[in-house]
């Protein structure tokens, strides 16, 4: 049986360059090699592997946990939260009924501005229906079901049916083009302690325990937790 002509050095080349990826790592490989040849800019190179990566990625693995969810009792007049949806400036609050796991609906905060134009006001008639969705979804997924229901925030629930967390489409959006910062995002080279309006701070959930004492001339232990997060 003859053997197969031997390929020329530039056939070789050819078939190297213009080969179809077989793995999600041959396609990696490919990219970054269009990026060594400037077929692509790094900002192109990092978006495309990043849309690549979101559809592995789990709601679980970016989302907004509970014990850092910013929530509003429908208890509490607007009068007592008010002051809480200025202060945490957010766009959407899931607001809950006697307790956090009882998610009833999203108050949007410029819905809020008619309790300043309106005699008789209840906040609850102006609450979206609340998304939920499971933590093991992937993000393409809930990229695709943002879009088409137009939402931008859901709650995430585990096999139990508890809140574990809340995601955003923006933060699904980040995981493609990067963190989207704005003037009440954290800049991560900046301290943990920052001084905020009013002599108040702001603090991150990471700062050690032992820093915030320093800081602070407070005495918190921290036998049993290390950084101000686990401590609240």
């Amino acid at each position: 049986m003859d053997d197969p002509p031997k390929q020329s050095l530039l056939e070789r080349l050819s078939s190297l360059l213009l080969r179809e990826p077989e793995d999600r790592d041959q396609l990696v490989e490919l990219l970054h090699s269009a990026f060594e040849r400037n077929l692509l800019d790094a900002d192109a190179l990092s978006m495309i592997e990043g849309v690549l990566q979101v559809s592995e990625t789990r709601v679980a693995d970016v989302m907004i946990p509970r014990s850092q969810m910013d929530m509003i009792d429908a208890a509490d007049s607007p009068e007592a939260f008010i002051p809480f949806v200025i202060e945490t400036a957010h766009s959407r609050f899931p607001v809950f009924q006697d307790n956090r796991d009882n998610v009833i609906g999203i108050l949007l905060a410029k819905d809020m501005l008619r309790f300043y134009a309106e005699e008789e006001f209840d906040f609850r008639d102006m609450l979206r229906p609340a998304v939920f969705v499971p933590e093991a979804k992937r993000l393409n997924v809930l990229l695709k079901e943002f879009r088409a229901n137009r939402n931008h925030i859901a709650i995430v629930v585990d096999e139990y049916g508890g809140v574990c967390g809340l995601i955003t489409i923006e933060d699904v959006i980040e995981q493609i083009i990067g963190d989207i910062e704005d003037e009440f995002d954290f800049d991560e080279t900046e301290d943990n302690i920052l001084a905020d309006k009013n002599g108040r701070f702001r603090v991150k959930a990471v700062t050690e325990i032992a820093d915030f004492n320093a800081h602070f001339g407070t005495a918190f232990a921290d036998d049993d937790h290390d950084t101000v997060g686990g401590l609240v």
